[in-house]
Formats: structure tokens, C-alpha cells, sequence
């Protein structure tokens, strides 16, 4: 078709071969987002006929077949781009990478091994009341005034003993993190 001043020539090619650039964009690649990428040659064209600005187009069946193609190729970018964000902020969140194990590791798994027992053995030596008042407590998750009648002790005894527990393991985790 010859050069058109007006932008219904581009719009008559388009509707004319409306088809075969959508068997174009699906050959290339874009599979049901074809007549996403029609629709968005048809506002590009009606954009272009707002605009007024650029002049007559000299081949509109190539004019259409390269916007096609450009607004393909910025969709596959768009969604590598999106792909590799949300790659990029799943490892920043928690750390771990695709395909990669949350399981810890041999090395971690014996230094929790030897941390719970150090607790165990912290919290024992503090006495069996307050041993078992710390693990009713935050353990089985029971509130203080229960645990007081349980015990047969008053709230501030049933407090006192939660606050022993507490710096015991303080302390421990300070000697934790001295290492």
C-alpha cells in the first residue's frame, strides 16, 4: 500500500491484516498474550494518530509488523525483569535460594543440639519450681495468675521466678555471643 497522509490508512492495514499479525506474534513466541500485544499496536496507533506530529508512514505493513515485534520484545523483558526481582527479593527476605535447602546444616544442627542442652541445664539449675513455672509458662503458653493458683504461690513469687529464668538465660546468650 502506498504512503497515507492520514493515520486511517495505518489503522485501514492494520484491520486488513489484523490475522496475520497475530499468527506473526504467535510464531514468535507470544502465545494468548498475542491479542494483548494487537491491542496494544491498536492504541499505539491511535496514540500516534493524537499526536499528529510524525508524518506519513511509508510502509505501514512494516511499520505494524516492527511495532508488533518491539512490544513483544518489551513484554519478554518486562517479564525476565519481573522473574528476576522477585528472585532478588525472595533471597533478600529470607535468605535462601531457589532450588537451595532451608534444612540447617550438620554444623547447625549440632550447635542447637548443644544450645538447648546448655538451656536445659541452665534452667534446671535454678530449681524444679522454676524450671517448671518457665516452661508452663512460655512453653505450654498457661497466664501468670493460672500458673500462680497451680503452684500455690502468689503472683509476684510466680513473677520473681519468671525474672530468675529470664537472666539466666540472658547471661547465656551473652556468653553465646561472646564466642
Amino acid at each position: 500500500m502506498a504512503a497515507n497522509d492520514s493515520s486511517t490508512g495505518l489503522e485501514a492495514v492494520f484491520l486488513e491484516n489484523r490475522e496475520r499479525l497475530r499468527r506473526f506474534l504467535v510464531a514468535r513466541g507470544a502465545g494468548e498474550a498475542a491479542e494483548d500485544l494487537l491491542h496494544e499496536v491498536w492504541l499505539k496507533i491511535a496514540a500516534r494518530d493524537l499526536g499528529r506530529s510524525s508524518g506519513p508512514v511509508a510502509s505501514p505493513l512494516s511499520y505494524l509488523f516492527r511495532t508488533a515485534d518491539l512490544l513483544m520484545i518489551d513484554r519478554y523483558r518486562s517479564a525476565r525483569q519481573a522473574v528476576r526481582r522477585e528472585r532478588d527479593w525472595g533471597v533478600a527476605q529470607d535468605g535462601t535460594l531457589p532450588g537451595a535447602s532451608d534444612a540447617p546444616s550438620a554444623e547447625r544442627h549440632l550447635i542447637g543440639r548443644e544450645q538447648t542442652r546448655l538451656v536445659a541445664e541452665a534452667l534446671a539449675a535454678l530449681g524444679p519450681r522454676v524450671e517448671a513455672i518457665f516452661r508452663r509458662h512460655r512453653v505450654d503458653g498457661v497466664p501468670q495468675r493460672q500458673l500462680a493458683q497451680e503452684f500455690g504461690v502468689s503472683l509476684s513469687t510466680l513473677e520473681s521466678d519468671l525474672r530468675r529464668a529470664y537472666a539466666a538465660l540472658a547471661q547465656l546468650k551473652e556468653q553465646w555471643d561472646e564466642v
